[in-house]
């Protein structure tokens, strides 16, 4: 039988453009920038729909969703990339990466079902005016964005927990400034068939079936 040496891995090093140190400052200044950029304006665009009673409709209330989905999910990655750019030690522990899939593969998925779900909003809205209060009201857009959030989230857990199970080679240097899902599955030793699998019919579920419903 052919034996292969697993070993227990405990961090990874996150090694992403270390060729090109001369660059460091100013991405992270760039970056910075955008991120507080990213925060600003989503959150003005929160606090005016919440403060305009005229805003309190279904279509700000799920722009405000995805201004608030925005702010988590560049949030997920661009601190903790701020970090490295600025630290010696371009490392993250296991859970800590785990972690981090597990919450920006969520908010990615979550921002592909609610744009599905604005589209349908705005079908509604314009083919069927008259009904348009009775079919898009508020205890319905909260169960549309709430399962929004938790099928993102179900994809998510799913896909990176079938990853990370899965017996390491004792490589854990990732050649990105965050850990993907991707780059993760490359240091797996044994069989990724599966998971390969998952990826495409949970990319079918997130990413066709909500583009041909908002091209509808």
């Amino acid at each position: 039988m052919k034996t292969e040496n697993f070993s227990a891995v405990t961090e990874f090093f996150l090694v992403g453009l270390s060729r090109y140190p001369e660059l460091r400052l100013s991405l992270f200044m760039l970056c910075l920038i955008m991120y507080l950029i990213i925060l600003l304006g989503n959150s003005l665009l929160i606090i005016v729909s919440i403060l305009d009673s005229r805003l309190h409709t279904p279509m700000y209330f799920f722009l405000g969703n995805l201004s608030f989905l925005d702010i988590c999910y560049t949030s997920s990655f661009i601190p903790p990339m701020l970090i490295i750019f600025r630290s010696e030690r371009k490392s993250i522990s296991f859970l800590g990466c785990a972690l981090q899939m597990v919450i920006s593969l969520g908010l990615g998925c979550t921002e592909c079902v609610l744009l599905a779900v604005m589209a349908y909003d705005r079908y509604v809205a314009i083919c069927n005016p008259l009904r348009y209060p009775i079919i898009m009201n508020r205890v319905r857009n909260v169960h549309m964005a709430a399962w929004s959030w938790i099928t993102g989230y179900m994809i998510s857990l799913v896909q990176t927990t079938m990853a990370m199970v899965l017996p390491f080679c004792g490589n854990n240097v990732i050649d990105h400034l965050t850990c993907e899902l991707l780059a993760i599955l490359k240091l797996i030793c044994s069989d990724i068939t599966i998971n390969v699998l998952i990826m495409r019919v949970g990319g079918i579920i997130i990413l066709i079936i909500p583009l041909l419903s908002i091209s509808n």
